[in-house]
C-alpha cells in the first residue's frame, strides 16, 4: 500500500470528488484500489493506493499533480516547490507559503518582505499589506518558491519566488491588463460562467494557476473590479482578487 499527498488543495467536498473521478477514469484497466481523502491539516488531497499496478498509478499522480514533501527532512536548499499563500495579515515582515510540510509538524516557507520589495516593487519600501493589495495576493493563491535555507533544528524554511513565478508576475505587470484571480472553481465552471453571463467578450484568456485556481485576463480598457459582482453572483462559493498593473505602476512610480 502507498500513501501519497497530492500537490493540490481542495476548497470543498465536491472538488475532492472531482479529483477522485479524474483518477478513477485514468486508472481504468489497472489493478489498483484507491481511496481519496482530504488531509485534516492544510486541506491537501491524500490518496491511498494498493494493488499490482500501484506503481503505475503513483507515477501518473506524480506527473499530473506532483507530490508534497510532507516531512521537513525531504526539503532541500535550492529546491523549487509549489505552495499556497497562508496566514495573510498575521505577519508584516514575511509572506508565508504552505508547501506541504506537516510531519511531524506544520512548517511554512517564509518569503522575506525585502525580497518582495526587490522583485515586485523595484526596491521601493512598500509595506507587505500594500504589496498584497496591489498584486492581488490572498490565502490559497498558488505560487512557486525556491528554497534559500532549511533550518531543521528550528523548523524554519526560508524562500524566495521561483524564477518562473517572477516571470509570470513581471509579464502580468508589463501587459497593463487587469486580471481577476478566481479561487475555488474548476475551469469548466469558470468557462460556463463566462458564457452564461456574456463576460467571455471581456475576458481574453483563462490562465490556470492550480486545478481550482485561475487568472482571468481582461481585455484592454476593461476594469476588473466592475466585473466582480456579476462573476461572484454565478460562482458563489469562489473567492476573488484583482491584479491591477496600472495601479501598481502609479504607486511604485510615485
Amino acid at each position: 500500500m502507498i500513501e501519497l499527498t497530492l500537490l493540490t488543495k481542495t476548497h470543498s467536498a465536491g472538488q475532492l470528488k472531482q479529483i477522485e473521478k479524474l483518477l478513477n477514469t485514468n486508472f481504468e484497466g489497472l489493478n489498483v484500489e484507491m481511496e481519496v481523502v482530504t488531509a485534516p491539516r492544510g486541506r491537501w488531497v491524500q490518496a491511498t493506493l494498493s494493488g499490482e499496478d500501484e506503481a503505475i498509478a503513483t507515477n501518473f499522480i506524480r506527473k499530473e499533480f506532483g507530490l508534497c514533501p510532507t516531512n521537513l527532512d525531504n526539503v532541500e536548499k535550492l529546491a523549487t516547490l509549489k505552495g499556497y499563500i497562508v496566514n495573510l495579515g498575521k505577519n508584516q515582515d514575511a509572506l508565508f507559503v504552505d508547501v506541504g510540510v506537516f510531519q511531524p509538524e506544520i512548517v511554512y516557507a517564509n518569503i522575506p518582505l525585502l525580497h518582495l520589495q526587490a522583485t515586485l516593487a523595484d526596491g521601493r519600501k512598500l509595506a507587505l499589506k500594500k504589496i498584497v493589495e496591489l498584486f492581488g495576493y490572498c490565502n490559497d493563491l498558488p505560487i512557486n518558491v525556491k528554497v534559500t535555507a532549511v533550518k531543521r533544528e528550528e523548523s524554519v524554511v526560508e524562500a524566495e519566488f521561483a524564477a518562473g513565478q517572477i516571470e509570470r508576475f513581471t509579464a502580468w505587470r508589463e501587459s497593463l491588463l487587469d486580471r481577476i484571480i478566481v479561487l475555488g472553481a474548476p475551469v469548466s465552471e469558470v468557462k460556463r460562467m463566462l458564457r452564461y453571463t456574456g463576460l467571455d467578450r471581456d475576458i481574453i484568456t483563462i490562465e490556470a494557476l492550480g486545478m481550482f485556481e485561475h487568472a482571468l485576463t481582461c481585455k484592454l480598457g476593461t476594469d476588473a473590479a466592475g466585473l466582480i459582482s456579476k462573476i461572484g453572483s454565478n460562482l458563489r462559493t469562489s473567492r476573488f482578487a484583482i491584479f491591477n498593473p496600472r495601479k501598481i505602476e502609479d504607486i511604485i512610480e510615485s
